[in-house]
């Protein structure tokens, strides 16, 4: 305003007082837009003084002389002070406009944020430091019920202490609706709730809410508050689906361990009661034929136990693998020597000059006898099963292949998920040796796949890393 008003002084003769007051209106306008009221204020002061001083005769005094100039002076007031009222509201209009905008980003923000299906665990920290960041507070901690307390869930910013927790709780004895008559510092609180019924409460200290920010943070408490419940019901669904599919692999299991175990134990039963008939001799030979065969069901049962005890250590991480490079050769024949099949029933190929796999040798043997023992059930008498060995880049694969029946469409996949009924169009196998199959395979890193064979049959894949790749092992003699 000083160098307006040198200017003006410096062309004052050729100046009316109409023109200055005109003039004199900008610094007016100048200071409400960049200082606010206040600013406004000022500049109407002094250029009501710069006027009446400098511009209306007599100069250098407030007097003013003719009426004319009086009522030059009087509009000159009445505009500058209605243009400032006007001016400030509208840059408080503007301003409002901007933080309600600002605040509806905010809201639309949260909500993307809370809509997102994050898990309970994930969900409540971001709710936590986005009410934080949102609203300037110093600490927030959000309080979910856990019997009959209310217990600190997540939390943001500066830890709140045991006091200004307890003040959050609805029991402490303070309001649960948010206003601004509080003022700064808090605490505030806010139930969260959805139809009626609290999930939880908000709790903030460190900061100011006028009835705006108070409303914006309603707003915020209700969405949080459906999201909480939704995320609540996403995860009891969850728990609710997995215990179905459990129990629906429980009973599956009992079933499959139930048909596995018949047949060895009325294979067993069967031949000690022919044994203790006195009433029909046996031959030395018949005799030593029914002891193999209740020693090999008897093997089989104990295999049995052995493999469900370790496939229920390996479900629960608790089976420690003892891992040592062996041949794939040596792991089938292990296999072999354990399920002692007919002369001529398995035939082995590709098994010489691979390299080793680095796994536990006794579970993938296992695999490997449960492979072979499930299509050997289903192979014509008159077709060997064959197990073939090969190398494709750094893989080894094993694969068991029958002539059976084959398995029924879409069951493949199924057959490694658990135990199940079908293979071809009959009641056929339960799938279990498949189950603990898959089970050993994979805790060794391996995969295992199911695959119909060209011109009738399965194959069954085992995929293990090689161990050397390159290195070749000692080979035997074929099978």
């Amino acid at each position: 305003m000083a160098a307006l008003s040198a200017a003006m002084f410096a062309l004052r003769p050729q100046l009316s007082i109409a023109t200055v007051a005109l003039v004199l209106v900008i610094p007016v306008v100048v200071g409400v837009v960049a200082g606010g009221a206040a600013a406004g204020a000022v500049a109407v002061l002094g250029g009501f003084l710069v006027y009446d001083v400098g511009f209306i005769p007599p100069y250098g005094t407030l007097a003013v002389g003719s009426s004319q100039n009086w009522v030059a002076l009087g509009v000159y007031v009445v505009v500058v002070v209605l243009l400032g009222r006007v001016t400030s509201n509208l840059t408080r209009a503007q301003a409002d406009a901007r933080q309600r905008q600002v605040d509806a980003e905010q809201l639309f923000q949260m909500s993307e944020l809370l809509v997102g299906g994050r898990p309970l665990r994930e969900l409540l920290p971001v709710v936590a430091s986005t009410l934080r960041e949102a609203f300037g507070f110093e600490g927030v901690v959000v309080l979910l019920p856990e019997g009959d307390d209310l217990v600190v869930a997540a939390a943001a910013g500066r830890p709140l202490s045991s006091e200004e927790v307890a003040s959050i709780r609805p029991a402490g004895g303070v309001r649960t609706a948010l206003s601004g008559a509080d003022g700064a510092g808090g605490p505030f609180s806010v139930i969260l709730q959805v139809a009626g019924r609290p999930v939880g409460v908000l709790g903030a200290v460190g900061g100011w809410l006028d009835p705006h920010r108070a409303q914006l943070l309603s707003t915020f408490a209700n969405q949080t508050a459906v999201a909480l419940e939704r995320a609540a019901l996403r995860e009891e669904a969850l728990r609710a689906q997995v215990l179905e599919e459990v129990d629906g692999f429980r009973q599956a299991l009992l079933g499959a361990v139930s048909h596995d175990l018949r047949t060895p134990l009325a294979t067993i039963k069967a031949s000690a009661s022919a044994l203790r008939d006195r009433a029909m001799p046996l031959s030395a030979d018949d005799a030593g034929e029914l002891l193999a065969l209740i020693e090999g069901q008897s093997d089989r049962l104990s295999r049995m136990v052995s493999n469900l005890l370790d496939l229920s250590r390996v479900r629960a991480g608790a089976l420690e693998l003892k891992r040592e490079p062996v041949s794939p050769r040596a792991l089938v024949t292990d296999a072999l020597g354990l399920l002692s099949p007919p002369a001529g029933a398995v035939v082995l190929e590709g098994l010489d000059g691979l390299p080793a796999v680095d796994v536990d040798a006794g579970l993938v043997s296992e695999a490997v006898v449960n492979l072979i023992d499930n299509a050997m059930r289903y192979a014509p008498a008159e077709a060997a099963v064959r197990v073939v060995g090969a190398l494709r880049e750094s893989t080894v694969s094993l694969s068991v292949v029958d002539r059976g029946p084959g398995i029924a469409e879409g069951l493949a996949g199924r057959l490694l998920e658990g135990p199940q009924t079908g293979r071809g169009n009959g009641p056929g196998a339960s799938g279990l040796g498949l189950v603990i199959a898959r089970a050993f395979v994979e805790a060794n890193g391996g995969v295992i796949r199911l695959e119909h064979e060209p011109g009738g049959g399965t194959r069954a894949t085992i995929e293990l890393g090689a161990y050397e790749p390159g290195g070749v092992v000692a080979t035997d003699e074929e099978q």
